[in-house]
């Protein structure tokens, strides 16, 4: 099964400094048809303004994984770590029994446009962890590239959860077919762009909800960019 779902039909708050579209419930926005996926319970697509951020906040038990398209992000928290995520860092955050942080776009005239993505970890009460690491543009060009995953393989960050997450990007006549776990569930977002998954078009926003499906391939791109999930049941 297949099923497609709009970019027009996601949440969405616009609160000035932030523009943010919802993909499952979150905050005021609440759909119980749309509460998330498997074990993947948010993805935010953010638009944050010049000098705008979120100041300092609390998370509890989930696996918070921010993936930065454009701009920069400034990221301070009570584990001691200051950074700045760039475009192509993945920043992963287990929240645990407990973490407060803070995020910030810096720059004078410039948006930063993220992925906020919060995925249900396998075990509640552990202690809070922080990872960030670099995957430039010629790992994700015409393939899936792991970014996220319970082992680290293949140099992904490490989550916490039964759950992987890919990115890539994709144009012309590149493509890709990756097998599935009938039994698992799949996500897949268009960042940017255009892309046909499993014969059916999606532009920028929409996204492939799969279960039951044996594979999934990637073709007819323009321009795009995806993040793929491989998740819980």
């Amino acid at each position: 099964m297949l099923t497609i779902r709009k970019s027009e039909d996601r949440g969405y708050a616009d609160h000035g400094w932030l523009k943010s579209y919802h993909s499952f419930s979150f905050a005021d926005y609440h759909d119980p048809a749309h509460m998330g996926w498997g074990n993947l319970r948010v993805i935010n697509d953010d638009l944050i303004a010049a000098g705008g951020g979120f100041g300092k906040h609390g998370h509890r038990d989930m696996e918070i994984v921010t993936y930065v398209t454009t701009g920069a992000l400034a990221h301070q928290d009570s584990m001691g770590n200051g950074t700045t995520i760039p475009p192509g860092d993945v920043q992963r955050m287990s929240a645990g029994r407990g973490v407060m942080h803070s995020e910030f776009n810096h720059a004078p005239d410039a948006a930063t446009h993220l992925f906020q993505i919060w995925i249900e970890p396998r075990e509640k009460g552990i202690a809070p962890g922080y990872e960030q690491k670099t995957f430039i543009e010629a790992e994700k060009r015409g393939r899936l590239r792991l970014i996220a995953s319970p082992d680290g393989a293949d140099g992904s960050v490490t989550i916490h959860a039964d759950a992987s997450i890919y990115a890539g990007l994709f144009d012309a006549d590149e493509t890709v077919t990756l097998p599935l776990n009938p039994a698992r569930k799949a996500y897949l977002h268009v960042a940017k762009g255009m892309v046909a998954v499993n014969g059916q078009n999606l532009q920028k926003g929409d996204a492939a909800l799969l279960a039951h499906e044996s594979s999934l391939t990637i073709s007819n791109a323009q321009d795009a960019e995806v993040l793929f999930f491989d998740l819980a049941p």
